[in-house]
């Protein structure tokens, strides 16, 4: 029988002091000593497992360095200290409860893990800081009001052969000079890119060579959360290497701020890929997800589990995890994926924590749940709610189902010919009060990557109608949304005219579904600009984002008009807020033209007829006006 000899390490058990570490105190490393730092209310024993290699072998006992059993001390905190270097070692965790040893598992907050996140890896973080990172600082958001944010997947951007990006579906595709030289151009501020941490959906294995693309699986959304304190390593160089993820991802981070840009991070902390394959079912089983009365799993994300945010180390959790990716990464805001099962006093928590780092960091999220929580439904971080969240934001479906439709049926919205939705278009366009508290908290868009991209949308909805009438129904919609109080958002991709090919819910089609078409660059130009220079119309003028509820009722008014399909939004009074003493906007949803009657005065054309130019089209005076089919018109005076 083969003996397996077992380094002994020098081991000191450490009783808790009487201040209680952090859950992200889970393994702290210097050149001396490691100490680690578990929480459990359910283990009767714990004990971490050191490892010479990340990957398992089918005995783990072969490469297992050392068992340190684990000493329970206040607040249900199980701590050790090791004595020497452990840097490039592993680790995982394991509870003893009812009688038997749990599954090993990274710990709940591991932040460096081997390839498919299966150990947790120890290493010293401030070596993955990329040069300069230690300078790298947000870039400056003086106005809160200026935000545009442009969401991406990082495949979807870079895959594509006609994007001249070297290092295609990984972070450092995001730090050359073609990608960033776009972003800024369009003008944006903020890009949200979806899910960045470790999840299970992909085997990183098989993403180490892009070329392999989709043929193995390699594509996902990533809305499957396996560690989440750990950006995922199918999007590094090197997913064998636990330090490579880390300090690709923070390269990336630093050169979108370099350009001026700031980074939002898709965060999915309303489930987990499942729960026993991961951490939190596996070191406190049960804890950290709602139950049913049966003790079955909760369902409320429709992935089936959902976690509690009102139980106190759940909620410690999220709180601590946003934090660390504030001051670790550097991340500028965080998009709450289903952020209706989460509770509001987590959130507002939440808020608070990321406002003693730094109050520019964003916060909103999907005012809704995929199925019914397992909690009271008025307590949640729900869309209707929102004004009870301060500074807390949420996606508008109201603007979004108005401008162009549900996403649960094919009719067509306002800005493709159905004047039915008028009213509730301008309801967004004054950021729907009556849930969102102050306009900030209203995320008006029409498009995400759920659902249809716009081009789909539009073409199931009026597949009669030619290209270039849903070009500017493309262009309508996109306009409503530029010009309505509140945070502005763009799918990424819509400004080029992309097409998933009829496929609504594209989380694991191929790339060739997914990618963003930049050969649509050329082709597509008059759209693109279209785009541009709408971001910059609304940039350049602050009467389209004046910051407060009080300043909305203050200064906007919709003035009559003859017919249903179009609206006259007016922001008027603006002296001394914007360079023009009102705005003026006609939207016209319908195939005829429309005429309007405007107040006297001189006004510069900044659109018209599926035209924009902040420097302006034209002048004209004040009185009758003709608005284009399916066209925006917008004057400054």
């Amino acid at each position: 029988m083969r003996k397996t000899i077992i380094l002994m390490l020098s081991v000191a058990l450490v009783a808790c002091t009487a201040k209680q570490p952090k859950l992200e105190d889970e393994c702290l490393y210097s050149p001396s000593k490691t100490q680690f730092a578990f929480w459990s209310n359910a283990a009767e024993q714990m004990e971490v497992l050191i490892y010479d290699e990340g990957i398992q072998s089918t005995d783990r006992s072969t490469d297992r360095v050392q068992t340190i059993p684990l000493k329970k001390g206040a607040n249900d905190f199980w701590t050790a200290t090791v004595k020497g270097d452990l840097a490039g070692k592993f680790y995982t965790v394991r509870s003893f409860q009812n009688g038997e040893w749990a599954p090993e598992a990274p710990g709940i907050f591991a932040k460096a893990v081997s390839i498919n996140g299966q150990r947790a890896a120890i290493l010293d973080l401030d070596k993955t800081n990329p040069e300069g990172w230690d300078s790298d600082v947000r870039p400056a958001m003086p106005d809160m009001t200026d935000i545009v944010v442009y969401e991406t997947h990082l495949r979807d951007f870079t895959m594509s052969p006609n994007s001249g990006i070297e290092h295609k579906g990984k972070f450092l595709g995001l730090t050359e000079e073609a990608p960033l030289n776009y972003l800024r151009e369009l003008g944006i501020t903020h890009l949200q890119i979806l899910p960045m941490f470790d999840y299970g959906s992909v085997d990183e294995t098989k993403t180490a060579e892009h070329s392999r693309l989709n043929a193995e699986g390699s594509y996902n959304w990533g809305y499957d959360p396996v560690n989440y304190n750990v950006p995922d390593g199918g999007y590094s160089t090197d997913p064998y290497d636990p330090a490579c993820r880390i300090r690709e991802a923070k390269q990336m981070i630093q050169a979108l701020h370099a350009n001026g840009i700031r980074v939002i991070m898709d965060v999915v902390y309303n489930h987990t890929y499942d729960v026993m394959g991961c951490a939190l079912g596996r070191v406190v089983p049960k804890y950290f997800y709602r139950l049913n009365e049966d003790g079955s799993y909760a369902n409320g994300s429709g992935c089936g589990n959902e976690t509690a945010s009102d139980h106190e180390m759940y909620r410690r959790f999220m709180i601590e995890s946003v934090c660390y990716w504030a001051r670790e990464y550097h991340i500028d805001g965080f998009r709450f994926d289903l952020m209706g099962i989460h509770d509001q006093e987590t959130m507002r928590q939440i808020r608070a924590a990321l406002d003693e780092i730094d109050p520019t960091i964003l916060t909103y999220g999907e005012g809704w749940a995929a199925m019914a929580p397992a909690y009271p439904y008025d307590s949640l971080a729900m869309k209707q709610w929102t004004y009870q969240m301060p500074r807390v934001g949420a996606f508008s479906d109201d603007i979004r189902n108005a401008l162009i439709g549900s996403p649960f049926d094919h009719e067509r919205g306002f800005a493709s010919g159905n004047p039915a939705g008028a009213k509730d278009v301008m309801r967004g366009l004054i950021a729907c009060p009556e849930w969102s508290g102050e306009p900030m908290q209203h995320v008006s868009y029409i498009t995400c990557h759920d659902n249809y991209c716009l081009r789909d949308r539009i073409e199931v909805s009026a597949p009669e109608e030619t290209e270039a009438t849903r070009l500017r129904m493309n262009k309508l919609a996109q306009t409503a949304v530029l010009v309505s109080q509140g945070m502005a958002f763009l799918y990424g991709g819509e400004e080029l005219y992309r097409t998933k090919q009829g496929i609504d819910n594209s989380y694991q089609s191929s790339d060739s579904i997914n990618i963003i078409p930049w050969e649509n660059r050329e082709k597509y130009a008059d759209l693109h600009d279209y785009y541009q220079h709408m971001i910059a119309i609304r940039r350049a003028h602050k009467g389209f984002r004046l910051g407060s509820a009080e300043a909305v009722k203050d200064h906007v008014e919709f003035l009559p008009a003859d017919e249903e399909s179009l609206i006259i939004y007016r922001i008027n009074n603006l002296e001394g807020i914007d360079s023009a003493k009102s705005l003026t906007v006609l939207l016209n949803g319908s195939a005829q033209p429309a005429q309007a009657e405007i107040p006297d005065g001189q006004y510069r054309v900044l659109a018209h007829d599926a035209q924009a130019n902040q420097e302006g089209l034209g002048i004209i005076n004040g009185g009758k006006i003709v608005v284009e089919p399916y066209s925006a018109t917008i004057l400054a005076e």
